[in-house]
């Protein structure tokens, strides 16, 4: 970042707006090769993709039996294994459009944060693939083992809850969202982008996308 005191931030979604499909989907097909899950388990969130994409996902739902799937895993190995899958599943599925907006907000001093439903362990390695300057996402809490307990912090970084996060988050480092930008593709960010002063919709799904044409909104095609 080149101004540290910099009071506008530029935040982004990360799948299907940074990245050109959801991240999820490639664990998931991660896991499926190394049979850790099930072709119907693999369905089901293949499913649970579909319904996030139209905005209409019970998303605690989907995050409790998600993580009961992992209920024991040192959160540390889950961290490096995430990192490994990362670089090379996710990282070139990269917009290239995405990355212009990363390189001009970061030659306007803009702080770089990751707004993104997704786990911290997939957030924390977009962050450090793309020198990002924060993120704020989904995070997990352990037992007095290090050991996954299958619950979350709430509130998730979804909707409500995104805004929630982006406000504490910009007051903490003293950004004006008014002057700030959030990207991302989804109708269930529309609470975010109400927040910022320039809201970006990027390649949307339909809900939002007649939100945007009514709001006029800018909406890209990365």
């Amino acid at each position: 970042m080149n101004d540290i005191d910099s009071r506008v931030a530029a935040f982004f979604d990360l799948d299907r707006t940074l990245l050109d499909m959801n991240s999820s989907t490639l664990w998931a097909k991660h896991e499926l090769l190394k049979r850790s899950i099930s072709l119907r388990q693999f369905g089901r969130v293949l499913l649970w993709n579909a319904l996030y994409h139209l905005s209409v996902i019970d998303i605690e739902t989907a995050y409790k039996e998600a993580l009961a799937h992992y209920r024991g895993r040192p959160y540390d190995d889950l961290e490096e294994e995430t990192r490994r899958w990362f670089a090379r599943d996710v990282a070139h599925h990269l917009r290239p459009g995405a990355g212009r907006a990363l390189r001009e907000h970061r030659a306007e001093g803009h702080q770089l944060v990751l707004l993104t439903s997704a786990s911290a362990f997939a957030a924390r390695a977009a962050r450090d693939t793309w020198e990002l300057d924060d993120f704020l996402s989904n995070d997990f809490l352990t037992d007095d083992r290090g050991n996954l307990d299958g619950t979350f912090i709430a509130p998730l970084c979804y909707g409500a809850g995104k805004v929630q996060r982006a406000c504490a988050w910009a007051k903490e480092h003293e950004v004006d969202l008014r002057q700030s930008y959030f990207y991302t593709d989804s109708y269930s960010d529309a609470p975010m982008l109400r927040q910022v002063g320039k809201p970006r919709v990027v390649s949307p799904d339909p809900r939002l996308s007649r939100e945007a044409r009514q709001r006029g909104w800018p909406i890209l095609q990365w």
